[in-house]
């Protein structure tokens, strides 16, 4: 079982050294990463040369925004097991790839394995801001304003073939809709692996300002289809409410 990690860049030089740093330190090595770079104008495509990665591919070329990228870069894996991988992330340690694959082994009829993550301050990246964790997966719990973190989330490129790519009309949400679609609506077996297994520098597309945070969430209660029911909308708020804020409580 291998491991294709899928990064989109554009004008990232000041972040993508320490996302590649943090795939080559993995002690598990059957893993390819391929980049799919959006015409960056600043040094990122210098700095990828620069590196010694065995196995890599490295797309240059106009793309449609974060999640055309991905899919182009999913599309040219050849690996069982998809990560996504933002080029402002990286692994939390050594063991990331070995522990995902540990759990996917353990389970064989098992499509999707996903686990925690910590927020960092975008200019100091041992300032360590929220802490994600998920916990296990149960039916309809999107409708409380839960989903994994999507950096954190692993799936079999089969669930791509067979039920479908990230929709870009979702824009920034088209993360959580593909998350929501495997799982829920298709009903994708899971594993929950209480780990950190990445790092996410604050202040990404989907949680630059409020607006953002605002617009996202309205296209998430869109595709749920509750965007109309009042009832819906006030548990969905609420129930995220509370959970974003124990992600400021919870350590480590």
């Amino acid at each position: 079982m291998k491991i294709s990690i899928v990064t989109p860049t554009f004008n990232s030089a000041n972040t993508i050294q320490s996302n590649i740093d943090s795939i080559k330190a993995q002690s598990f090595k059957d893993y390819q990463l391929i980049i799919i770079d959006n015409n960056s104008t600043d040094e990122t495509i210098e700095v990828i040369k620069k590196n010694d990665i065995p196995d890599i591919k490295f797309l240059i070329e106009e793309d449609l925004g974060i999640f055309d990228a991905i899919n182009k870069g999913i599309k040219l894996s050849d690996h069982e097991i998809i990560s996504v991988l933002h080029s402002d992330d990286f692994y939390n340690d050594k063991d990331v790839l070995k522990n995902i694959v540990e759990k996917f082994n353990e389970h064989k009829d098992n499509d999707i394995v996903y686990g925690d993550l910590i927020y960092v301050k975008k200019d100091n990246i041992n300032n360590n801001l929220r802490y994600w964790r998920p916990g296990p997966y149960s039916k309809n719990l999107f409708f409380k304003g839960w989903h994994p973190p999507h950096p954190s989330f692993f799936a079999k490129k089969k669930l791509f073939e067979d039920y479908g790519y990230y929709d870009l009309i979702n824009g920034n949400s088209a993360d959580v809709e593909l998350m929501f679609r495997f799982l829920n609506t298709y009903n994708i077996k899971s594993q929950y692996l209480n780990k950190t297994l990445v790092k996410m520098r604050y202040g990404g597309a989907s949680n630059k300002d409020f607006f953002s945070i605002i617009k996202q969430n309205i296209q998430i209660m869109k595709f749920l289809k509750i965007h109309k029911n009042y009832y819906k909308i006030g548990m969905f708020v609420l129930y995220k409410f509370l959970d974003r804020l124990k992600q400021f409580v919870i350590k480590e």
